[in-house]
């Protein structure tokens, strides 16, 4: 199942036209993958982008996806490696890293996706990249022939956890591929708050589906209440003053009523200019968060 997949499962399960997701999980991973109903798709870009993942990792053998969906490429004994040669290996991918992404990728280049071109028996070049990754930890190590290792990694948006796996098993010399992948945390969003398209489908035949408000996902970003005069021209796209302490922030926007939308702060000094960037309106209810987590994706 793909993120595509999931989001026209939500949109149908809820009779919605304006069903979005925060960020594509690989259709061979499981763990959470963020869902934006209605007027919250127009919110996707203020997400938090930080990402957490739990990795096994198979060491002594590659294959031509970087993972178990490929065609195994070669195997070597895995019989030398060590989990303190791991340990020590496994530091050198914390921080902002240049990282070659899989030839078999959603990717685009040239308007076609890599992976399309991969299977058309294209020779494929892939650029690399700079990604940021803030931590990788060992949870388990399993020594053998085909050693097995379990890590948890946190990162920036556009990072590729085949390529972590692919890249260890080159730094060891045995090779390396991902076995499974689970996203423990996307765009805020934890693995223990999300639910299963089941359980949704269940609530919805309840009658008791309740997603997210918007102060969840977007509670990262500053908030400013705004008076009824004030309020009605910064709807109507008018910037309007206000005491926001620092430019260049995205804000949330409110007045009495509730949610307005996400305004931006320009200028110097303590009073600014609150300009609007995504006027929703003042029904809170209209923007809504359903995260997910679907077993089988």
């Amino acid at each position: 199942m793909t993120s595509h997949d999931c989001v026209a499962r939500v949109r149908r399960l809820l009779k919605l036209k304006r069903v979005g997701h925060g960020g594509t999980l690989d259709p061979a991973a499981t763990g959470v993958l963020p869902i934006a109903l209605g007027n919250a798709t127009r919110l996707l870009q203020y997400l938090p982008e930080g990402k957490s993942y739990r990795a096994r990792i198979h060491l002594g053998m590659c294959t031509s996806t970087d993972d178990l969906e490929g065609e195994v490429l070669a195997t070597t004994s895995a019989e030398g490696v060590t989990q303190e040669g791991v340990e020590g290996l496994l530091r050198e991918f914390v921080g902002e890293i240049e990282q070659v992404p899989p030839v078999y990728s959603a990717i685009k280049q040239g308007g076609k996706p890599l992976y399309a071109r991969a299977r058309a028996g294209e020779v494929v070049e892939v650029p690399k990249r700079v990604v940021r990754i803030d931590r990788v930890a060992l949870v388990s190590w399993q020594a053998g022939e085909l050693a097995e290792l379990e890590v948890d990694i946190d990162c920036g948006g556009g990072t590729y956890i085949r390529s972590i796996a692919r890249d260890l098993g080159e730094k060891l010399g045995v090779g390396g591929t991902l076995a499974h992948l689970t996203r423990t945390l996307s765009c805020g969003m934890s693995l223990g708050e999300s639910v299963t398209l089941e359980e949704l489908a269940a609530q919805v035949g309840e009658g008791c589906f309740m997603p997210l408000g918007v102060d969840g996902p977007l509670g990262h970003l500053p908030k400013v209440v705004l008076q009824e005069e004030e309020a009605q021209r910064w709807c109507q796209g008018q910037g309007v003053l206000c005491p926001l302490g620092k430019s260049g922030l995205f804000l949330r926007v409110y007045n009495d009523q509730g949610f307005l939308g996400i305004g931006l702060g320009q200028g110097e000094g303590e009073i600014m200019q609150l300009v609007p960037k995504t006027v929703i309106s003042n029904q809170v209810r209209s923007c809504a968060w359903a995260p997910n987590r679907e077993s089988g994706s």
